[in-house]
């Protein structure tokens, strides 16, 4: 598995339409993802499912009033129950002949609801849309459940996941893997061999524990940490013990960066997951979720100062984060491999 700053062909995502997702905001998201595509547009192609051909008007409505180029996107009637591409995608891996080929895990929903049997079917949309192989993991007989949130990878054999997600009794993915199991997942399918194990994700987190809300790679031995300040914050306990498995990680040691959380962002009294962590990076560029916060500027210039050779851009999130996820959350990259290195890619 390549590390996300690694040359993509495309990215991936799919147009909202699941009012539920962000009730009574349904209508300003679809401006939102239009910038998303407006900024990522400029590096690299960018692949839309769209849920019907109302769905594809509107987004097509909504690209135009951006001045979206239109050579530089594409549209695709892929029927969806949500648009979190991230865990309902698969994941891109690039084979030993460098070409790229898809992992498509199984998907339920992060074990949580019940509406998600178009979601399911979405690697097989993109295995037909792309001509790509299309690969299903199997261990000791099962197909397993897996998302792309729940997994950060640095291109070079090393892994970031968290026991809440992956081995917690709720929200239970996979009964039948414990930690040698999962780690025998990531080494076949993956090229893992160092999988680091974190505590706990983030408050308000619906995925129970997704490692993309908290922890980053942004080099090879560089992590970048959501690190709660405050100790009345319960993302503090959560920061500490974090900050503690990477400083005990082992050889070769990770340097880590400390990026702050936001304030408390709430909707009818519900903490939702506004993380800077969930940032998402493409050719030429980083794109970051912003929450009209004082430390939206300490978390721009923190990953400006990471990425040098890319723009880095903040998103208006506050509406977006209604729908407990943000840019990396709704983004799938699709590796460019060996043979087909995206132009003015860096």
């Amino acid at each position: 598995m390549p590390a996300e700053w690694e040359a993509h062909a495309a990215t991936w995502i799919a147009w909202p339409h699941h009012e539920p997702d962000w009730p009574g905001k349904i209508e300003p998201i679809g401006w939102v993802y239009a910038e998303i595509v407006r900024i990522l547009s400029s590096h690299e192609r960018v692949e839309i499912l769209c849920h019907d051909g109302v769905v594809r008007d509107r987004a097509i409505g909504a690209l135009t009033a951006h001045g979206v180029d239109t050579r530089r996107y594409h549209t695709h009637l892929v029927r969806t129950d949500r648009v979190w591409l991230r865990d309902s995608a698969p994941t891109g891996v690039v084979n030993a002949d460098g070409g790229v080929e898809l992992v498509n895990w199984r998907f339920n929903a992060w074990a949580k609801y019940d509406n998600y049997e178009r979601d399911a079917r979405v690697g097989s949309a993109i295995e037909s849309i792309t001509g790509l192989a299309r690969v299903v993991p199997r261990h000791r007989g099962i197909v397993p459940v897996l998302e792309g949130g729940a997994i950060e990878c640095n291109g070079a054999g090393a892994l970031l996941v968290t026991e809440e997600c992956l081995l917690s009794t709720v929200q239970q993915r996979n009964p039948e893997l414990d930690r040698a199991g999962y780690e025998a997942v990531f080494a076949e399918y993956l090229g893992v061999d160092r999988t680091i194990w974190l505590g706990e994700g983030c408050v308000g987190d619906d995925t129970h524990g997704h490692i993309d809300d908290i922890a980053r790679f942004v080099a090879p031995n560089t992590i970048v940490l959501a690190f709660e300040e405050d100790p009345a914050d319960e993302n503090h306990r959560r920061s500490v013990d974090n900050l503690r498995r990477l400083e005990l990680a082992g050889s070769p040691a990770l340097q880590v960066v400390k990026l702050p959380y936001p304030r408390a962002v709430l909707m009818n009294g519900e903490r939702l997951p506004a993380s800077y962590a969930n940032f998402y990076i493409a050719n030429g560029v980083v794109i970051v979720p912003t929450f009209n916060d004082r430390n939206d500027r300490i978390a721009l210039n923190t990953l400006a100062e990471r990425f040098p050779d890319r723009e880095v851009v903040g998103i208006h999130a506050v509406d977006l984060v209604w729908g407990l996820g943000t840019l990396h959350c709704l983004t799938q990259q699709q590796p460019a491999g060996l043979a087909l290195a995206p132009h003015g890619a860096k």
